[in-house]
């Protein structure tokens, strides 16, 4: 593994251990009120069902169908095979987390349903393992050169845009999204550092 991914891991590995020992110590995390307040002073309708659609993109439902289409579309079965070996090794690791540190969601403040612990974000992580192996794939692939640069800043914004999505949707705290996504980094840097030389 190259200095660079090294360096991104313990830095990765430090906001995550930070954040971590706040939530099991039930310490109030002043950013994420903060944050929460800035983004609930933008809600109004429209954006609302916007964000409703975006969150969705995290599901299972919508990554499972994605990986299902690309398993039967694709001739070179490897890309589907590790993209549902990277869905069911996150989804395990979010149960086990979410069991660990048995955060309680914020309550009163939700625009929908959700059940289950709060951190971390198990919509985040599964977005940034699922569509970060994905942009992998497409920068290594044969694509013409344009049409990878647009779908590659498609995925990251999805990305981002769902990890937004959790927290204007009042389902997570702020730092349930930063922990996820810091998490979720260090796991697909490695899960793809092992995978690499299969494909």
């Amino acid at each position: 593994m190259k200095n660079k991914k090294l360096y991104l891991i313990i830095f990765l590995g430090i906001i995550f251990s930070i954040i971590s020992f706040l939530v099991l110590n039930k310490k109030d995390i002043y950013i994420d009120n903060y944050i929460y307040q800035i983004i609930s002073g933008c809600k109004c309708d429209t954006l609302t069902y916007i964000i409703k659609f975006i969150t969705y993109l995290g599901s299972a439902v919508v990554v499972i169908s994605i990986n299902l289409l690309i398993l039967i579309v694709l001739k070179n079965k490897k890309y589907g095979l590790f993209l549902a070996l990277d869905l069911i090794c996150i989804t395990i690791f979010q149960l086990i987390l979410k069991n660990i540190f048995c955060r309680t969601r914020p309550i009163g403040i939700g625009l929908i349903e959700e059940d289950g612990y709060s951190f971390p974000s198990g919509h985040t992580l599964t977005s940034v393992s699922f569509y970060g192996l994905l942009i992998y794939f497409i920068y290594n692939s044969n694509i013409n050169k344009r049409y990878k640069k647009i779908l590659i800043t498609l995925l990251v914004s999805i990305i981002f845009l769902v990890g937004f999505s959790r927290i204007y949707l009042g389902v997570h705290y702020f730092t349930d999204v930063i922990g996820a996504i810091s998490f979720s980094i260090i796991y697909i840097t490695i899960y793809i550092n092992i995978i690499k030389k299969y494909i």
